[in-house]
This record gives structure tokens, C-alpha cells and sequence, in this order.
């Protein structure tokens, strides 16, 4: 594998541009980004060594780090473009769209379907970390329906990279997402509203808020232009996530009004067992 291209110079497209510039040093890596400051920073942090908006023909990869509404366009744009020796990952936070709408594409087989379970609440090249994706889950949805010779070169970044693979369907990608990533990031924003409609009427609210409030909140301080379109395209299943949490949430104050405390405990008694699941205190 010798070339690289990347299209999103932000922190997801940027910490994969460190992390190849670290694991695979033979590799030359170019890169395009809309943004004429990422593309200046990403120049600048020598994330790339060439800004290019169309890749070479004998690219090996092309790496989609775009917002989740564009990453169809640009894929279905560089499909008609690519040599056939080139292989697409998107790495987009929603997979039904894309697959069900590239899966009659006549090259269909150069395409991979692909989210790294990866960031933090910065973005922007400069946000970008060398470690950020190290022994991240890296999903793969449609493996089948890649190319068994293209796909082999995604297997070598990756591994690379340190990456532990999974594999799911795009629906079922979907549906899960929304509840562990895509509901956490709208509860933060939310919880960042509900303290700043507040502080209109206690300025001095912000000085009362310790690491609890700094660790819950800290979601918020996401992108929404990258946001937004991950909730478009994911409408259906983050409405049913929302839904459940309201339900839950209105349960509980319900419990509360009605002086119910104990009934409180041993349901955040039962709830503590999340930490053994995701292992938060190792």
C-alpha cells in the first residue's frame, strides 16, 4: 500500500492522517477538506503532504471523514472516478442510508462501509490526536459486498492502526448507536441548555458546578455541524431512543414528587451494574 487519501481534514480524518503517518510511514497521504482554514491547519500540522480535491488513479484508499448527509454524494461522485484497483471507506456514524443506497452500484464491490468508534468533544484538525484511535472499535458493516482483494488493504490499515474489528448489520448499527452514542450526545446538549436558560436568571450558577456537571455536559461542546446531519439521517431509531428516555426520566420524577426515595435507590442500585458492563473502573 503506498497511497492514502483523506476527505475530512477534521479530528476524525486528521487523527487517522497521525496515526498512518505513524504505523505506516511509507505511505504518502494527500487530502482534501472544504474548509479552506482545515485545509491550511492540516497543511500546517503536516497531517498531510499534498491538499488534492481529486486523488491520484492508483490510490490504494480513500477515507470519507465527512458530515453524515454528504457522505453519499461524494462516494457515489468518486465511484464514477476511481481506477479499479482503489477501495472507498466512509467512516459515518450512520450505515442503513449508505448501504441501501449504493447496493446496486455497478462498483459497488470498491466500496466499504465503516465507523470507528472514535473522538472527543473538539474537532477541527488541530483536535486531531496520534493515539486517538488506538485499540478503538472499528465496525464493518456489509463485509460480503466488498471486493475479497480491496478489502485485504482496509485489513492492513487497520490492524496497523490497532484497531479491533466488528461487524454488524446497518440497521442493527443504527438502532445501537442511537442509544449508546447519538442519545448521549443530545442529553449533554440538552443539560447544557437547561443550566444556560437558568444562568439568565442566577449568573452565578456556572460557579457552583464541579466535575459531575464538567463530566456530563462535556458532549455538548460537540460539533453541530457534524450533529445535525447524524440526527437527520438517523431520525427513526433516535426518536425511539428519546422516547424511551423520556418515559424513564418522567418515572423517576413521578418517584420523586411522590416521596418514593427508596424505590429511587434500588433502581440506581440496579442501574450501578453499567459500570461492571463498560468496565469504568478499570
Amino acid at each position: 500500500m503506498k497511497k492514502i487519501h483523506i476527505i475530512g481534514l477534521g479530528l476524525i480524518g486528521g487523527s487517522f492522517a497521525l496515526a498512518i503517518k505513524k504505523s505506516l510511514p511509507q505511505v504518502t497521504i494527500t487530502g482534501f477538506d472544504k474548509k479552506q482554514q482545515h485545509q491550511e491547519d492540516a497543511k500546517s500540522l503536516n497531517l498531510i503532504t499534498e491538499i488534492k480535491e481529486i486523488p491520484d488513479q492508483d490510490t490504494d484508499l480513500i477515507l470519507l471523514a465527512t458530515p453524515a448527509d454528504t457522505l453519499l454524494p461524494i462516494a457515489l461522485q468518486l465511484l464514477e472516478n476511481i481506477g479499479p484497483d482503489t477501495l472507498i471507506i466512509d467512516f459515518g456514524s450512520t450505515k442503513a442510508s449508505i448501504c441501501e443506497n449504493l447496493a446496486n452500484h455497478p462498483k459497488r464491490s470498491q466500496f466499504l462501509a465503516g465507523h470507528p468508534i472514535a473522538g472527543t468533544e473538539y474537532s477541527g484538525p488541530r483536535a486531531a490526536k496520534e493515539d486517538l484511535l488506538e485499540r478503538k472499535v472499528f465496525i464493518i458493516c456489509e463485509m460480503e459486498k466488498t471486493d475479497i482483494h480491496l478489502k485485504e488493504k482496509a485489513y492492513i490499515l487497520l490492524d496497523a492502526l490497532n484497531m479491533k474489528l466488528r461487524f454488524m448489520d446497518p440497521k442493527d448499527h443504527d438502532l445501537h448507536l442511537a442509544f449508546v452514542s447519538h442519545l448521549s450526545h443530545i442529553s449533554s446538549f440538552m443539560l447544557g441548555k437547561t443550566v444556560l436558560d437558568k444562568m439568565d436568571d442566577e449568573s452565578h450558577i456556572f460557579d457552583m458546578a464541579g466535575s459531575g456537571f464538567a463530566s456530563t455536559v462535556r458532549l455538548s461542546k460537540s460539533s453541530p455541524e457534524m450533529w445535525v446531519p447524524i440526527i437527520k439521517e438517523n431520525k427513526l431509531h433516535i426518536l425511539e431512543a428519546l422516547g424511551s428516555y423520556i418515559i424513564r426520566l418522567q418515572s423517576f420524577q413521578k418517584r420523586i414528587a411522590e416521596g418514593k426515595f427508596e424505590d429511587l435507590q434500588s433502581e440506581m442500585e440496579n442501574i450501578n451494574r453499567i459500570k461492571d458492563i463498560l468496565d469504568l473502573d478499570k
